[in-house]
């Protein structure tokens, strides 16, 4: 704890005031540049791997970098995103799973959480990508089956994002783009879900993307990496 209370010395007294302007300027209001759905993991730091500012992200966490599909029950992930996209208007939808992700190694393995009920529970929203990779990817070592299973499960999120009635209002009015990200913690890569040949590819050496021009995207759940 002192380490963390040092922390916010040391942001008052030598960070804040460096950027005083920027943060007067935030207490009235905020425009996030997107919406970033990562894992609660905290070997993952959003601002950190993108190099953004306060007020550029709207950042959501939780164990497995989950989106649950929309019911008609209020919980916290379907509150942020609806308030997101239909309030705050971002462009852009990040799901941003990350490499030895041990909500996915406990998905694929729920005998492992029967102390932990709601962990367990919660980690049945990834429950279709584990199917499709005991179907598909049964000769991967299981290093490379953990692997598909983190990619996989991205790639399923933005299918439940897609039922969040604002989300799908605004990807049909096309003014929402939907970006399937992961981190690689070891080295510091990021993969990006490629809709052409239906892979992840490292972002280094590739041809950024255009990020300002929303368009419809047409990801849907299929096996990467097997």
């Amino acid at each position: 704890m002192k380490k963390i209370l040092a922390g916010v010395r040391k942001f008052q007294n030598d960070v804040f005031p460096q950027r005083k302007d920027l943060f007067q300027k935030l207490a009235h209001g905020q425009q996030p540049r997107a919406l970033f759905i990562t894992c609660a993991d905290s070997r993952i730091d959003p601002s950190l791997i993108t190099q953004t500012d306060p007020g550029e992200l709207f950042i959501c966490r939780n164990a497995g970098n989950i989106v649950p599909p929309h019911t008609g029950q209020t919980g916290g992930i379907t509150a942020s995103i609806e308030y997101a996209v239909a309030a705050l208007e971002v462009p852009h939808v990040i799901v941003c799973g990350h490499t030895h992700c041990g909500a996915m190694g406990a998905a694929a393995n729920p005998a492992s959480l029967e102390r932990f009920p709601h962990v367990k529970n919660w980690l049945t929203h990834s429950q279709a990508a584990v199917r499709i990779v005991e179907q598909h990817g049964s000769e991967l070592s299981p290093e490379d089956r953990l692997q598909a299973l983190i990619e996989e499960n991205v790639l399923m999120q933005l299918v439940h994002l897609r039922t969040h009635p604002y989300v799908a209002a605004a990807l049909a009015n096309n003014r929402l783009q939907l970006h399937a990200w992961v981190y690689s913690i070891e080295d510091g890569e990021v993969l990006i879900y490629d809709e052409v040949d239906h892979a992840f590819h490292p972002m280094s050496g590739r041809q950024m993307p255009e990020l300002d021009k929303p368009q419809v995207s047409a990801i849907s759940p299929s096996v990467v990496g097997v």
